[in-house]
């Protein structure tokens, strides 16, 4: 039994909140990681695993919407390209400028110089912060990047955005880590069955641990809906009337072995004339996306889908043979929960939905929902959440304090210079792409000084467990005690991304799998093992939505 989990769960049915998020993807972690941060009394709880849903099926980019410019939606693109700008100072190991390559296919419906001033006007935007566009011919493309099929197109540019250089759900996790570090009660797989305020005028959340399947109740002065895709759902269990809904767009990845060398991401136009990536995954590629409407929030992966990227990939590069099904390692899939106000898309063109959120607000109940959202603005959706809590009358004790972000340089420098004095990048394994001194410290910041000290003590600690991964026996011991992992799924895809990179087959004959889930599941390692693989088991499955 996970410890850290246990005592929250403890915690959550004793203690008074000054709120309780319902939901652990982006914007339920965020918004507990700032209120807790600034002071406020915090409660979190997912009925899935943290970012179980759609915050573990993005592209991995914090981008600006480049794509906005078209509907002249310039005040959201200003947004979030500041808003990339400050993510990249905040996190500078994790988010990270990366350049993107874009090829315009003959005949689109803009020219090749109105495009590449559109990249002038969204550099402009960003205040200059990233590396200058830059126009490109047929010519220097195909010596730049020769696997583009850079004949087929009229030439094309390069310009900015970022990426986050682990997974999205483990960028997520940061903020439930954050959050428990200022002192919020959250638990994974722990459902919120409705709640009613009751005559004191507090929330009485019914909840049911998953697992066990025991029932309590959670009280708090204020109730945030977070549920992500399950938003309106979750408003009908607590009878809110809201002025915004969702509507949803499907989008699928695939992933295989690395395209390119170069760490960049190569954008084209697809056939249905939305931008489609090639994007790093370091020794794989992830390829997508589809922009398909869908009406529930659960989705898969169809045949149609796998034809719709394979086409459009194998049409746009120069490849020695064709991809095929057969090359596909690990599939992502999951729905864009689109905020809209009325009926979910009438009379809207669909592809031109943006994906800024919505707060509807019921200041009586003391009650707020998120809607839509990315990565990209979380920063932003903290904040302006904290603003309206402090304005239903709940005590913000820090209301200035920046609670996201790395810890301090000379911090970091302190790590590095620790690390150099033991070797530690000798030790990092050969197969690895990047030394043990900068992994540790973008996936753990100051817990990585810990792992330091169990490599001291034995360098069998810095060994991988699983091939062809890049995590190590004290990371494993550190996610154990830390990372409140319940399901082997937890570790695999979101707290990690073995899962993307390694196919399923080869996980399950790794000799390092079952002392990874001894280490994490102690006498339940083999059923833990056993219940990822089980024949009934597919990746969704075992991803409860996040209401």
């Amino acid at each position: 039994m996970d410890q850290l989990r246990q005592t929250n769960i403890e915690r959550l049915g004793q203690d008074v909140f000054d709120v309780l998020v319902i939901g652990g993807g982006i914007n339920g972690a965020v918004s507990a990681a700032a209120l807790a941060g600034k002071g406020a009394k915090v409660a979190l709880i997912d009925r899935g695993d943290f970012a179980c849903f759609t915050s573990q099926e993005s592209s991995n980019l914090a981008w600006g919407g480049i794509k906005y410019l078209e509907t002249f939606d310039f005040a959201l693109v200003r947004k979030l390209c500041l808003s990339r700008n400050h993510l990249i100072r905040s996190f500078p190991s994790i988010v990270q400028e990366i350049r993107f390559f874009t090829t315009i296919p003959q005949g689109f419906r803009h020219s090749r110089l109105k495009l590449y001033a559109g990249t002038w006007l969204y550099w402009l935007f960003g205040n200059g912060f990233t590396r200058t566009p830059r126009l490109l011919s047929k010519d220097q493309m195909k010596q730049e990047e020769p696997v583009v099929a850079a004949e087929k197109g009229v030439g094309g540019f390069e310009y900015s955005d970022a990426y986050l250089h682990d997974n999205d759900s483990r960028f997520v996790f940061g903020f439930i880590r954050s959050a428990m570090n200022s002192g919020c009660a959250a638990a994974n797989y722990v459902e919120s069955l409705g709640g009613a305020r009751n005559s004191e005028g507090l929330w009485v959340t019914k909840a049911r641990n998953v697992i066990d399947g025991c029932e309590f109740e959670i009280r708090s002065k204020v109730l945030i809906n977070a549920a992500g895709p399950f938003a309106d759902e979750h408003n009908t269990l607590t009878g809110q009337k809201t002025e915004h809904h969702h509507a949803f767009s499907k989008g699928i990845h695939l992933i295989v072995d690395r395209l390119t060398p170069h760490t960049r991401v190569l954008a084209f136009f697809a056939t249905d004339g939305r931008l489609f990536f090639v994007i790093p995954m370091g020794a794989r590629t992830c390829i997508g996306t589809t922009d398909t409407p869908v009406d529930t929030p659960y989705s898969e992966v169809t045949d149609e889908d796998r034809d719709f990227v394979l086409d459009n990939i194998n049409k746009r590069l120069s490849l020695a043979k064709p991809l095929t099904k057969d090359d596909i390692i690990a599939e992502r899939w999951g729905v864009r929960p689109l905020a809209l106000k009325g009926e979910a898309g009438e009379g809207r063109d669909f592809l031109q939905l943006s994906r800024k959120h919505a707060v509807d607000i019921n200041q009586a109940d003391k009650h707020l929902s998120i809607f839509g959202g990315k990565h990209t603005d979380c920063v932003n959706v903290g904040d302006e959440i904290s603003e309206y809590v402090a304005r239903m009358g709940i005590d913000i004790p820090y209301p200035n304090h920046k609670w996201y972000g790395e810890p301090p340089k000379e911090l970091r420098e302190e790590f590095e210079h620790r690390a150099k004095l033991m070797n530690l990048d000798d030790l990092t394994d050969p197969a690895s792409t990047e030394k043990l001194t900068s992994r540790f410290w973008r996936r753990y910041g100051l817990e990585a000084f810990e792992l330091l000290e169990h490599i001291r003590a034995d360098p069998s600690e810095a060994e991988v467990l699983i091939k062809e991964t890049e995590y190590t026996r004290c990371e494993v011991n550190l996610k154990a005690q830390r990372e409140m992992i319940v399901k082997l799924e937890d570790f695999l895809r979101r707290r990690s991304k073995i899962a993307l990179v390694v196919r399923r087959e080869d996980i399950r004959q790794s000799p390092g799998l079952l002392e990874a889930c001894q280490i994490m599941f102690g006498d339940q390692a083999h059923e833990k093992i056993d219940e990822y693989f089980g024949d009934n088991t597919t990746a969704n499955d075992t991803d409860t939505p996040a209401a």
